[in-house]
């Protein structure tokens, strides 16, 4: 006799809007049971009932064969009493309930997906009666989280709400066994979106013929702004030069590369050079921007396009709009975020109509708003595996698993250069996609809004605010005027903590931490630190050797003051003439007495701006027009062949083992100088230096596992998004018999941090003394 039961199963992660009832419902249908799958603001509930081997079949199944965009982060199967009966005549009943919106909501939003391959062979069908729209989409791909307003996820909580679903699109959302069932963005040219097209002049086209007049724009070597999922890009002819270098003019992006969109795959090699792992990333559903290595010479690309790199920002069409526009102009085709230079992108039609009409000759927008704006990620691959540089559409909000559980919600407000917030608990961090640089007013009401809109979506009130110790930075400031107890966490630490919950681990660890600064707490810059730490303690056991920076933030912008400032140090106020190499500026004498006063110079450990002096001495760049250019640059000139390294010593200020040890940069600095007077080519000595900062991180990790015998490693900051650096770091650790722990969820930059921040709150909320303030606490740790 079959053994007849009845299972009730709870499914969370990313189960809505991804096609999993209609899922359930045909797997229970193959397994003969009978029952019901419905959505609520906690994922997807099911009763199922039948025989018991069909039944264990069925729960074997839900994982094993689950959608391909859905994320099954927890199953659970309680058994209840059967209310059918084993001698059922007729085939199994199984229906698909209504949503319910009551309760918690803990649901996960899916991020925004690329066009699927059914989609794509739809509109580019003729006898499809959905060829050429732009706006197609099915339960396996288009918007999600950037037209949603709140949960449960149903069209009546998205921006779609206004559009009234024809007779067939109404019948394929109802229909069970069709791709769009409770597709809830499903939509057709006889009742969703439209197209518009308008120039300068006034000209105006609607639906395909919107496509075709801003093909023509761009092939004219016009800018496009084109309405995407998460705002408007800025379109141009890759090809053209005076239309790239208009661009970069009119947007004041001076040189930073610009990405851009190429139609497939095979485009894309013609481009740069694909490996397996990077052509997985460009055609997966995320689509993000992938950075690759650019051909020698590649076939219509205009210098403009990224003026000096080696590497080129290359994405895939992620919407049916990219599809078409790239079928009437064949490309490549700039694709840079609707803004200018520092302000957030645009997303509401009015404001980039506002903003943009100074840099776009047309736009290419529709009807369908954007509820949440959300930049193109970018990422890169590190040794087949993803390294994050921008972690935004595709991958948010998808939350981060965190080692352990929140106890009590943590809202963390993150750093100010690539701002992201997170919001945690339980087991999940949400981070947010992309904010910016907390510089200006646009972004930190982008930022505010964001937080708002992550604590209704997520149903998270914090009872947990932490936040850098800066005290200038906007996002510590929005922190200190929250009514919640606060948690300050040290810049550093926090990106240690992002790279352990990265790889789910607790710690301790012994921590590499190099970026441009961060707040220290002795009032110092930090950038160039060495500690130990785990998830709710660190203590700084060695930094890069403390140096002025000549003019603040100036020295920044103007790497030649770092290098006046290193060459100084590491020749002991030697006069200037008297130097091996001298950089040849008016102001040298000047920015060298800064220095040496220490006024207008506060000190730093960074290693930023070690690699920032380097660079000037060798000749890369006196001066800069974004973050980190003269170390990015100073990468690519490297010779990636050569293996000799520069030494640097470790030493301390005194006798006392408690005494953090430095790293002597000048070493560096000197044997970089001296290489030059010797005739060395700068691509030999660029190499040398990056493998002695290599050499240097192992030396010091060695020192500390002498000390306290810990064998792990986490690498994070800024810093190690040079492949270069990192390559040669993790192998120099690894030959030394230690185990480390890079990125690959949350970029090291720090857009990362706020997970740090997060999980270093919830870990000491744990702790039995609850949360510390910071300064007490690492004062009776040693100076932690």
């Amino acid at each position: 006799m079959v053994e007849w039961e009845r299972y009730a199963i709870r499914v969370e992660g990313v189960v809505q809007g991804v096609g999993f009832r209609p899922f359930v419902r045909r797997l229970a249908l193959r397994f003969d049971l009978d029952g019901w799958v419905g959505n609520d603001a906690q994922g997807v509930f099911v009763e199922a009932e039948g025989g018991s081997s069909a039944l264990t079949s069925f729960r074997a199944a839900l994982l094993a064969e689950k959608p391909p965009l859905a994320v099954v982060e927890r199953l659970t199967v309680t058994p209840i009493e059967p209310v059918g009966s084993r001698c059922r005549v007729g085939p199994a009943q199984f229906a698909i309930l209504p949503s319910v919106a009551d309760g918690e909501r803990r649901t996960l939003v899916s991020p925004d997906l690329a066009t699927c391959d059914d989609c794509l062979r739809e509109i580019l069908d003729p006898a499809d009666p959905r060829h050429g729209y732009a706006f197609t989409n099915c339960t396996a791909c288009g918007p999600r989280f950037t037209i949603v307003r709140d949960v449960p996820y149903d069209r009546g909580a998205t921006t779609m709400a206004g559009f009234e679903m024809c007779g067939r699109c109404a019948k394929e959302y109802a229909d069970p066994d069709d791709r769009r069932f409770h597709a809830q963005p499903t939509c057709c040219p006889a009742c969703g979106p439209r197209l518009r097209f308008v120039d300068a002049a006034g000209n105006e086209a609607e639906g395909a013929d919107a496509v075709v007049a801003a093909a023509s724009r761009l092939a004219a070597g016009q800018v496009v702004a084109v309405k995407g999922l998460g705002g408007y890009h800025l379109a141009v002819d890759a090809a053209r030069e005076a239309s790239v270098a208009a661009l970069r003019a009119r947007k004041h992006r001076e040189e930073r590369a610009f990405a851009v969109m190429v139609a497939d795959l095979a485009a894309a090699r013609e481009l740069c050079e694909v490996d397996d792992a990077e052509a997985v990333l460009l055609t997966a559903p995320r689509r993000p921007i992938v950075l690759l290595r650019r051909r020698s010479a590649p076939p219509n690309l205009a210098r403009s396009v990224a003026p000096g790199n080696r590497f080129l920002g290359l994405m895939l069409p992620y919407t049916p709009l990219h599809h078409l526009l790239l079928r009437q102009f064949a490309g490549p085709l700039v694709m840079t975020s609707g803004n200018l230079s520092d302000e957030p992108i645009a997303y509401r039609d009015e404001d980039a109509l506002a903003r943009l009409s100074g840099i776009a000759d047309a736009f290419l927008t529709h009807d369908r708003d954007i509820h949440t704006r959300v930049d193109d990620s970018v990422v890169r691959v590190f040794r087949g595996r993803e390294l994050p540089v921008r972690r935004s559409r595709g991958y948010a909000p998808h939350p981060v698993t965190v080692p352990g559980r929140v106890a009590r919600p943590v809202l963390a407000c993150g750093a100010e250069l690539k701002n992201t917030f997170c919001l945690a608990k339980g087991t999940h961090a949400f981070l947010s996609p992309h904010i910016g640089d907390l510089e200006n007013y646009e972004t930190l009401r982008s930022f505010a809004e964001g937080i708002e809109h992550f604590k209704r979506l997520f149903d998270i009130v914090p009872a947990l605010v932490a936040h850098d110790l800066h005290p200038e930075y906007l996002s510590t400031k929005y922190a200190l005027d929250l009514d919640a107890e606060l948690v300050g966490v040290q810049h550093h630490h926090a990106h240690i903590a992002s790279c352990l919950a990265d790889n789910q681990e607790w710690g301790p660890v012994i921590g590499v931490a190099f970026d441009g600064l961060g707040y220290g707490l002795d009032g110092t810059l930090w950038g160039g630190e060495i500690m130990v730490a785990d998830l709710a303690e660190f203590r700084r056991v060695g930094h890069l050797e403390p140096l002025p920076m000549p003019g603040g933030v100036t020295a920044i912008r103007q790497p030649w003051r770092m290098a006046a400032a290193h060459l100084d140090a590491a020749y002991a106020g030697a006069p200037p003439d008297d130097l091996p190499v001298r950089l040849r500026h008016p102001d040298w004498p000047d920015v060298v007495a800064v220095a040496r006063s220490g006024i207008g110079a506060p000190l730093t450990s960074s290693a930023g701006r070690l690699f920032d002096a380097a660079a000037a001495i060798i000749g890369v760049r006196d001066k800069v027009t974004y973050e980190g250019q003269a170390a990015i640059e100073l990468e690519q000139l490297a010779d990636p062949a050569e293996l000799t390294a520069y030494p640097a010593r470790l030493t301390r200020a005194s006798a006392q083992a408690a005494q953090p040890f430095r790293i002597q940069g000048g070493d560096l600095i000197r044997a970089v100088v001296e290489d030059l007077a010797r005739g060395a080519a700068p691509p030999i000595v660029a190499a040398r230096f990056h493998n002695g900062v290599a050499g240097a991180v192992v030396a010091a990790a060695t020192t500390v596992r002498e000390s306290c015998g810990l064998s792990a490693v986490a690498l994070s900051g800024g810093v190690f998004q040079n492949r270069l650096l990192l390559a040669r770091t993790v192998d120099g650790l690894a030959d030394a018999g230690f185990r480390v722990l890079t990125h690959s969820r949350v970029p090291p930059n720090d857009g990362g941090v706020s997970l740090g921040q997060a999980v270093i709150a919830a870990a000491r909320d744990r702790s039995p003394d609850g949360p510390a303030p910071v300064v007490a606490w690492a004062a009776q740790s040693g100076g932690r």
